[in-house]
C-alpha cells in the first residue's frame, strides 16, 4: 500500500471521555463489541442497497461480512463490501459525536456506580468505539462505493486521544476493521467463540456473515457462513422464539436491556406490510430532545430505505422502536414525497392504533410491567391528547394518575378506576394542578372534597395543565379543575347558611369593606362553604386562564394577561370572626391584604412583592 498523505487529529473532547469510560470501566459483557461492528457493517450494506436503487452499478457483488483471525499477530478482522467511507465520513463518524447533550449524559454516567456497560454502548450510535474495550489498537481501511480509482483511507488509533488518517491503495469497496487484541483477550482469537457470538446476536441480519476456517484435509482456507441471514420479521410468528425477538431488538436498537413487550403483524389487503414494534424498558437519553430523530426503520419490499423514519408514528409515541416493511410504497420515493403520501398516512393510522392497543393489552395483562413503562414514558404519552384527537379515548385509557385517596405520589390510578370510586351524585372527574405533589396534596381547595370523601386527581407534572385542555371528558364524565369556579359543588353542601349570612347587615357591611380594600385586585368577593381549616382562598373564573397555564406561558417567555381571581372567605373561621370585629380601618385593611397575599401564595407559589407581604405580617404580629 502506497502512503500518499498522513495527518494526525485529536478526538473531540466528548469522544475522549467516552473512550476513557469504555477502556477503563469493568465491562461484564465485552463480547458486545462484535455485535456492534457487525451491525455497523450490515448498515453499510443496507445503505449501499438503497443507493443502488438509483445507481445499480454500485451493487456489483454479493453482499457479505467476513471475519478472519490471525493468532500470530493477535488480530481480529471484520470486513464488509458495503458503502464505505470518504475522508470526510471518517472524520465525522470516527472522530466526533454529533449529538447535543453528550457532556450532560457523560456526567450522569460518571456518577453511576453500576451498569455503565448496559447503558453506554449504542447511546450515541458509537458502537464502533466498543472496539477499544478489547483492543490496544484499531485500524480501519475503507473505500467509498463509486470511487473508480484504487484510492482508499486508513484510520488508525490506540484510543488515547489521537488518531491518524492516511491515503492508501484499496482495490475493493467497503470497510475492513482490524483489531489488535489485548493480551488478556485470547478468547476472541478462537473460532468457536466468534461463532457463538454471531449466532447469539447476529443470526437474524439479512447479510451473510462468514468466518475464515482452515481445512486440514485440503490444507487451504475456506469461508463458512455462520448466520441464517434471514430477516426475522419475514418469518412466521409461531417460528420465532421469545429469545429471538429479544435479540433482534438488541441488534436493532443497540440496547442491552430486553424490551418490555412487542407486537409482530403481517397485514394483507390494499396495503400489504409487516410491522414489528417494541416497547423499550428504559427511555433513551435523548427522548426529550425533539431535534434528534426517532422513528421506525423502513424497508420497502425487503430493501432498506432509512433509519428513524418519523412518518409512521406520531411524536408522542417516539419511544416505540422497530421496523416496517411495506410492499405498497414505491422504491424511488423521496423523503419529502413520503411525508405527503396517502399510503403513508394510512400506515401511520394503522401503526398508531396497533401501538396503543399493544400498550392497552400490557396494562390489562401485566400491571407491574405497565407501571414500569409508565414511570419511563408516561410524560411522553401525556403529549398524546393534544396531538391525536382521533385516538383520544384510547390514550385516556392508558393515562395514570395519583389522587387524594392514593396516599402516594406514584401515578397508578386509571380513569376507569377513578370513576369506579366516585361517590353517589358525583358527576365530574375532579382534579387539581400544582407545581409539585406536596403542593397539590396540601392545597386548601381540597378541604371540601376531603370532608365529603370525594377523590381528586393530583396533577403535578409540568405537562399536565396543557394536557387537561384537551381532556374534556371520559366515558361521559366531564373533567373539572377544583381551583376554578364550579357551582355544581353546591349539591354536596347539605347546610346552606351562606344565603342567610350574605343578607345579614353585619355580613353585608363586612363584604363591602373587603371589596373597598381590594378594589380591582380581585374579580369579586364572596363567602364560601368549601373551606374548613382555611380562612380564605382564590379561585379562577371558569372561563379564564388557570394559574398553572399562566405559569407555562410565562416559562415559555410569552406574555399573559393579568389574572383576576375570585376571593372566597370562610366566615366560620376564627381568624375571620376576629377580623370582622376590628374597628380600626387601617388595621382591617392590613389584615385583608395579608389574607389575599396568603391565598395568592397558596395558589401561585409566589408573590409579586414578597418583601411587602413579610413586612405587613411582621407589623400585624407586633400589633398582636
Amino acid at each position: 500500500m502506497n502512503i500518499i498523505k498522513k495527518e494526525t487529529y485529536s478526538f473531540q473532547s466528548e469522544v475522549k471521555e467516552l473512550l476513557h469510560l469504555m477502556i477503563h470501566s469493568l465491562y461484564s459483557n465485552k463480547e458486545i463489541f462484535l455485535r456492534e461492528l457487525i451491525s455497523n457493517a450490515s448498515d453499510a450494506i443496507d445503505k449501499l442497497r438503497f443507493e443502488s436503487i438509483s445507481s445499480p452499478e454500485l451493487f456489483n457483488e454479493t453482499p457479505k461480512i467476513q471475519i478472519s483471525i490471525n493468532k500470530s499477530q493477535r488480530t481480529l478482522i471484520i470486513n464488509d463490501n458495503g458503502i464505505g467511507m470518504t475522508r470526510k465520513d471518517i472524520i465525522e463518524n470516527l472522530g466526533t459525536i454529533a449529538k447535543s447533550g453528550t457532556k450532560t449524559f457523560l456526567k450522569s454516567l460518571k456518577s453511576k456506580k453500576n451498569n455503565i456497560e448496559n447503558e453506554l454502548i449504542g447511546q450515541f450510535g458509537v458502537g464502533f468505539y466498543s472496539s477499544f474495550i478489547v483492543s490496544d489498537k484499531v485500524l480501519v481501511r475503507t473505500k467509498f462505493a463509486g470511487n473508480k480509482s484504487n484510492d482508499g483511507i486508513l484510520w488508525e488509533s490506540s484510543g488515547e486521544g489521537e488518531y491518524n488518517i492516511e491515503n492508501i491503495t484499496k482495490k475493493t469497496q467497503g470497510t475492513e476493521i482490524t483489531l489488535f487484541l489485548k493480551q488478556e483477550e485470547d478468547e476472541f482469537l478462537e473460532t468457536w467463540k466468534i461463532k457463538n457470538i454471531v449466532n447469539k446476536y447476529s443470526d437474524h441480519i439479512t447479510v451473510p456473515v462468514e468466518i475464515q476456517i482452515y481445512d486440514e484435509k485440503n490444507k487451504t482456507y475456506l469461508w463458512e457462513q455462520i448466520n441464517k441471514a434471514q430477516a426475522l420479521w419475514t418469518k412466521n410468528k409461531s417460528a420465532i422464539s421469545k429469545k429471538e425477538y429479544q435479540e433482534f431488538y438488541k441488534y436493532l436498537t443497540h440496547d442491552q436491556n430486553n424490551p418490555i413487550t412487542w407486537s409482530h403483524n403481517h397485514v394483507e389487503g390494499n396495503h400489504e406490510y409487516i410491522s414489528l414494534l417494541y416497547i423499550p424498558e428504559k427511555a433513551a437519553w435523548d427522548i426529550w430532545n425533539r431535534e434528534n430523530k426517532h422513528g421506525l426503520k423502513l424497508y420497502v419490499k425487503r430493501v432498506y430505505i432509512m433509519d428513524n423514519s418519523q412518518e409512521f408514528l406520531p411524536n408522542y409515541l417516539r419511544f416505540i422502536r422497530g421496523i416496517i416493511d411495506s410492499n405498497s410504497l414505491p422504491l424511488n420515493i423521496s423523503r419529502e414525497i413520503l411525508q405527503n403520501n396517502s399510503i403513508t398516512q394510512n400506515l401511520k393510522k394503522a401503526l398508531t392504533k396497533r401501538s396503543l392497543k399493544m400498550l392497552d393489552k400490557l396494562s390489562k395483562n401485566d400491571h407491574e410491567k405497565y407501571q414500569s413503562f409508565w414511570k419511563e414514558f408516561g410524560l411522553v404519552l401525556k403529549e398524546g391528547p393534544a396531538e391525536d384527537n382521533e385516538n383520544l379515548n384510547l390514550i385516556a385509557n392508558l393515562l395514570r394518575f395519583t389522587s387524594t385517596k392514593n396516599n402516594s405520589s406514584e401515578q397508578k390510578i386509571s380513569l376507569k378506576q377513578y370513576i369506579s370510586n366516585m361517590i353517589e351524585k358525583q358527576e365530574k372527574i375532579y382534579y387539581i394542578t400544582a407545581d409539585s405533589y406536596i403542593s397539590a396534596k396540601n392545597s386548601p381547595h381540597l378541604e371540601l372534597f376531603n370532608k365529603k370523601n370525594i377523590d381528586v386527581l393530583l396533577l403535578s407534572d409540568r405537562i399536565d395543565e396543557w394536557m387537561m385542555n384537551y381532556l374534556v371528558e371520559f366515558e361521559g364524565r366531564k373533567f373539572q379543575s377544583i381551583s376554578k369556579e364550579d357551582t355544581s359543588l353546591n349539591k354536596f353542601i347539605k347546610d346552606k347558611p351562606i344565603e342567610k349570612e350574605e343578607t345579614s347587615k353585619e355580613t353585608v357591611n363586612f363584604l363591602n369593606k373587603v371589596k373597598k380594600v381590594l378594589g380591582d385586585k380581585v374579580k369579586s368577593v364572596r363567602l364560601t362553604n368549601r373551606l374548613t381549616d382555611t380562612p380564605c382562598i382564590v379561585l379562577s373564573d371558569s372561563n379564564e386562564m388557570s394559574t398553572q397555564m399562566a405559569k407555562l406561558f410565562t416559562a415559555a417567555g410569552q406574555s399573559v394577561p393579568e389574572l383576576k381571581y375570585i376571593f372566597e372567605i370562610n366566615l366560620k373561621h376564627e381568624l375571620i370572626k376576629k377580623i370582622c370585629k376590628i374597628s380600626d380601618s387601617k388595621i382591617f385593611e392590613e389584615w385583608i391584604k395579608l389574607l389575599l397575599d396568603q391565598s395568592l401564595l397558596a395558589e401561585k407559589g409566589n408573590l409579586d412583592n414578597p418583601h411587602e407581604f413579610i413586612s405587613r405580617m411582621n407589623k400585624l404580629f407586633i400589633k398582636l
